[in-house]
């Protein structure tokens, strides 16, 4: 009788390390289960781009949240082999990034399943909780895992860049926001100009009148060429070096 138990056990030991091994298939992006999931993201998105909730939309979204109730119980199941720490494991399974992304996700389309989850009635919270899912691409596509990959790496310029950007526009926003306080209603007014000047986006809907303001923003659109262009050209070159390990 031991031994049957323990052939048992190593069996569903085996099937929880396969199982595992499917949700995680890291090796091979191509894979069908990632290819599945891949799909089901998308076609839930793809479901967002309606206003009205038609009943084929409504019957796509319980067939897409059933998949993704289905995948984040399988990770659930498989959560030990990661952490290790027994039954402890599948209490901090929860309360993990990926799974409250994942049940985040989820908890919209329950309005669907169930009548009583009245709080998700609400449908721009309902869409804007859905929209959440696009994060859940970066798990089973091998290209996003490829720029996280860059990001790890190259974070420290990335972030001085992103300070000095910040930095940039405020002193911008500040100098146009005094130079011209009759063209910008609010501090945030200039904030908004600024950013559009730096980024050479420039809508058009606020701009400065006087000479000393033009000037201001020539200077800030040329100085936002060269500070885009700068990060641009680390992330082409952690590019290259990640193609080259990957």
């Amino acid at each position: 009788m031991t031994d049957i138990k323990k052939n048992k056990k190593s069996d569903i030991n085996r099937f929880i390390y396969k199982l595992h091994n499917l949700l995680n298939s890291k090796e091979n992006s191509n894979s069908f289960y990632n290819l599945l999931m891949l799909s089901t993201i998308i076609i839930s998105l793809c479901c967002l781009a309606f206003k009205k909730d038609y009943k084929v939309i409504q019957l796509v979204d319980i067939i897409t949240a059933l998949i993704f109730i289905i995948d984040y119980i399988l990770r659930w199941i498989t959560a030990d082999i990661d952490k290790k720490k027994g039954v402890i494991s599948f209490l901090l399974y929860p309360i993990t990034p990926w799974a409250i992304v994942d049940i985040i996700s989820i908890l919209p389309s329950f309005r669907l399943l169930s009548r009583t989850f009245r709080i998700f009635k609400v449908l721009r919270i309902s869409r804007l909780l859905k929209s959440l899912r696009i994060i859940k691409l970066a798990r089973f596509s091998k290209e996003i895992q490829l720029l996280i990959a860059i990001w790890q790496k190259e974070k420290k310029a990335l972030i001085s860049f992103g300070y000095l950007a910040a930095g940039y526009i405020f002193i911008t926003a500040l100098i146009i926001f005094n130079i011209e306080p009759e063209t910008f209603n609010s501090f945030f007014d200039a904030i908004y100009w600024a950013t559009v000047s730096l980024t050479t986006v420039g809508y058009g809907d606020i701009y400065a009148v006087s000479v000393t303001g033009k000037i201001i923003t020539m200077i800030s659109s040329l100085f936002g060429i060269a500070l885009i262009a700068m990060p641009a050209s680390i992330i082409t070159a952690g590019l290259l070096d990640e193609i080259k390990e990957w």
